[in-house]
């Protein structure tokens, strides 16, 4: 974005509309709220028919009785054998396990401080450890790093993904730089898929640490806004044909498919991995709950179960996003005061302002009963040096109070902006 190509006139005018608008706002006692990626009521009640769809004494096809303690420790076969083709695992190298991806990330990264991880020589524990972390990016990836004592390094995003020229010297230079935090399909939150030579190139870099690990959180893997998805390159055969195989953790779940507390969250990678993997949780937890990974299994059917269920979520979210690119469009689109995304899948919208801005926005849309994203939350420790950023999560909400919500978002902007710039 170009600040002195910005039409200061028509800013001007805009500022004096925007001001009466605000004004109305005010007056208007809105409370409506586009902070977080959350499925819609209406979205969730698309799952209600997998809370009856198990019948009494109900086993699996090999006879599990799930409801007790016993094998498979990956998880149901049934379960892993649709999701599979969707996360891009072979059926043998993916773990099946509780509702929360987040979780099962969490204890990768812990547990990777008390055991060595495969091909590497010792524990974290002890020792500085730093993850790389592009931006804008996800808030609880962060979180997770910050809880767990683990620095954060930014690396800036493109549309093909993390900047690799960036990504490839600092991991070859610095043996502390043990893992990276990718979500590499309509990406949180800019919506950016990874290129095929992005993922390549991760896969084939050289690093200093001989335990480096791909924190690769496919989270958005089947949630498409549209009849033409984007394509995501194999990270595992990335890896596996650069001589890597071990380089990579893949991580899902169906809480943004199903219910969010109440779904199934997979763990994917090299065979040595998942058997690190399961050594560990097996001490942690005797096994997941198989009932409901067998509700999941009697719901969906096969994958194209999965494939339709996840179409009547686009029809009911792709209008929402489209009110959100018809708002930015008309609102801010012809005074030249920002840029945003337009993703293909997922569940939010980038949208970046004319540095300085972001958390007056905020502000401003706060004061009149709209909660936003905080400013800052999509760079690691809550800091945008640009303060420019904000993150748009249209989901939740009703698509009216959607649209109300983008008319008082584009209203701060206009205000900050002019403020910003006098």
């Amino acid at each position: 974005m170009d600040v002195n190509a910005i039409d200061r006139q028509a800013l001007a005018a805009a500022t004096d509309r925007a001001r009466e608008a605000y004004a109305e706002f005010e007056a208007a006692g809105l409370k409506l709220d586009i902070t977080r990626g959350k499925p819609s009521a209406e979205q969730l009640d698309l799952s209600e028919p997998m809370l009856t769809a198990l019948q009494p004494g109900d086993h699996t096809a090999s006879g599990v009785d799930v409801r007790n303690y016993g094998p498979p420790a990956p998880g149901l076969t049934e379960l892993r054998e649709i999701f599979a083709p969707l996360v891009g695992v072979p059926v043998d190298q993916l773990v099946a396990r509780d509702n929360a991806s987040l979780a099962l990330m969490h204890q990768c990264v812990a547990m990777s401080f008390f055991h060595a991880l495969p091909g590497g020589r010792d524990a974290w524990g002890g020792k500085p450890v730093k993850f790389l972390a592009p931006a804008p990016g996800y808030d609880r990836h962060f979180a997770v790093s910050v809880e767990l004592g683990v620095e954060l390094i930014t690396v800036p995003m493109t549309d093909d993904g993390p900047d690799m020229a960036v990504v490839e010297e600092l991991v070859r230079s610095d043996d502390s730089v043990k893992g990276m935090w990718c979500v590499p399909k309509y990406s949180n939150p800019t919506g950016a898929t990874y290129s095929d030579e992005t993922v390549r190139r991760l896969g084939a870099m050289e690093t200093a640490a001989d335990d480096f690990r791909i924190y690769w959180d496919n989270a958005y893997a089947v949630h498409h806004l549209t009849d033409e998805p984007a394509e995501l390159a194999d990270i595992l055969e990335a890896c596996a044909a650069a001589g890597n195989p071990d380089r990579a953790f893949v991580f899902a779940s169906t809480s943004k498919v199903t219910f969010a507390g109440g779904g199934v969250s997979f763990f994917g990678s090299s065979p040595a991995n998942v058997e690190w993997y399961l050594a560990r949780d097996f001490v942690r937890a005797i096994g997941p709950d198989k009932v409901n990974q067998l509700r999941h299994v009697r719901f969906f059917g096969d994958t194209a179960g999965v494939e339709a269920h996840m179409r009547k979520h686009a029809e009911i979210i792709a209008p929402k996003f489209e009110a959100v690119r018809n708002a930015l469009d008309h609102d801010l689109g012809p005074l030249g005061i920002a840029e945003w995304t337009d993703p293909k899948g997922g569940y939010f919208v980038s949208l970046d302002l004319v540095p300085g801005t972001a958390k007056r926005v905020v502000e401003l849309a706060k004061a009149v009963g709209v909660a936003l994203t905080p400013a800052g939350a999509t760079y690691p420790y809550g800091n945008d040096p640009d303060d420019a950023n904000l993150r748009i999560a249209p989901t939740l909400p009703p698509l009216a109070e959607v649209e109300r919500a983008m008319k008082v978002l584009t209203t701060c902007v206009i205000l900050a902006t002019e403020e910003t710039l006098g």
